[in-house]
């Protein structure tokens, strides 16, 4: 059957996009009777006045708020669980996220565990949550996790060392504000880890076997907008037109993975970031060109529409040289935003590689890999990646 006529279904949240769209929070949160409000966000967001303009929203309209900001990088179980004690301690019935990934999948776990009261292990895997979480608002601070659209929370589990996948729509939050201005504050480093943690969703939402006609729309549009805009924006950090792009194909990658799921990368990056606490969108960089060499021969054609989102000319050439193409394209992404090391760099020895890929295969995001790799596989490609 082609994939036209499969059953397929698309979730996403109600979003507004454009400068500003941080502020309507108020009138949101009014609209769906928030009496008082947990705000979850990290030190580093608060520090910056981040989170100002959003307390101001709400106490233009008389609601009340909490702030909970105990949350590192990568969130972990732990904060989870106490962020849930800290919403159901302060009789809060409203959640407000600003920030990156970190505190929006925070957020949506801190959710779940304080309607359904239970421990936030238990909802690791696919549609796990049996009752929704409290109304939750996403305003993204980064253009890259897309947590704001999406039915993934990524959770630590530092026991395990591991990231745990918890996909449901019940963590798709009711309103993402998606608002390029609050991505101003990014660095480069970090403007560079989203951008490719972007460009992956993209290239892994569109070669998933769980793809569908609308979701690869989305993956093109995000790849072709990451491809042109990553590096004028690392030379140009304060341009709010190239920001709005970035959030754009942010935008545009999460609605495309978030239906159509992730695969090997991810798997891989998951594991990656559980051992050793990275970056995600470093992790995702680093395996990128090495998972595309192991998946082309089972999506060429579609490698092939990406390598023209990228701008390369790969009219009339066989299989072979579109992936050499392609990987080079890559690369030199990679080369021009500096990401021009190996995991041996960031700390990963050979001995890790076993204990890696057992923890990429049982990981969610490998399901729906286009090409189904064995643990010698996903071995052999992070030996290739050292």
């Amino acid at each position: 059957m082609s994939n036209i006529v499969e059953l397929r279904k698309f979730v996403a949240p109600e979003f507004i996009f454009g400068s500003g769209a941080r502020l309507l929070v108020g009138r949101y949160a009014k609209n769906f009777g928030a009496r008082k409000v947990l705000i979850v966000t990290d030190p580093e967001i608060l520090a910056m006045g981040l989170v100002d303009p959003v307390l101001d929203a709400l106490k233009a309209e008389g609601i009340d708020y909490e702030i909970y900001s105990n949350i590192k990088p990568n969130p972990t179980a732990h904060q989870v669980m106490e962020g849930a004690e800290f919403y159901l301690n302060n009789n809060c019935n409203f959640i407000v996220a600003v920030g990156g990934g970190s505190p929006m999948d925070c957020a949506k776990a801190i959710g779940i565990v304080s309607s359904n009261r239970r421990e936030v292990h238990e909802f690791e895997g696919v549609d796990k949550v049996a009752i929704p979480s409290a109304p939750l608002i996403c305003i993204p601070t980064t253009a890259g996790s897309a947590a704001d659209v999406s039915q993934f929370a990524i959770i630590t589990d530092s026991e395990r060392k591991l990231k745990m996948a918890i996909v449901s729509k019940t963590v798709v939050p009711d309103v993402a504000l998606i608002d390029p201005e609050t991505t101003l504050t990014m660095d480069k480093s970090l403007t560079i880890a989203t951008g490719f943690d972007v460009l992956s969703h993209a290239i892994e939402a569109y070669v998933s076997n769980a793809s569908s006609p609308i979701t690869d729309l989305h993956a093109l549009e995000a790849i072709r907008l990451v491809v042109s805009n990553l590096i004028p924006t690392i030379n140009d950090l304060g341009n709010i037109e190239l920001r709005g792009k970035m959030m754009l194909s942010s935008l545009n990658a999460g609605l495309a993975f978030s239906n159509a799921s992730l695969g090997l990368v991810h798997a891989m990056a998951h594991s990656l970031g559980g051992l050793l606490d990275l970056s995600h969108g470093e992790c995702n960089a680093l395996l990128l060109d090495r998972v595309v060499e192991f998946n082309f021969e089972a999506e060429s054609e579609k490698y092939k529409e990406i390598a023209r989102a990228f701008r390369l000319e790969v009219d009339g050439l066989k299989d072979e040289d579109v992936k050499m193409a392609l990987t080079k394209g890559i690369r030199d992404l990679k080369d021009k935003a500096h990401v021009n090391y190996s995991l041996k760099h960031v700390g990963v020895r050979g001995e890790d590689i076993p204990e890696l890929a057992r923890k990429a295969m049982n990981d969610a995001c490998i399901i729906t890999n286009p090409k189904r790799p064995s643990q010698s596989d996903v071995e052999e490609i992070f030996k290739n990646a050292l």
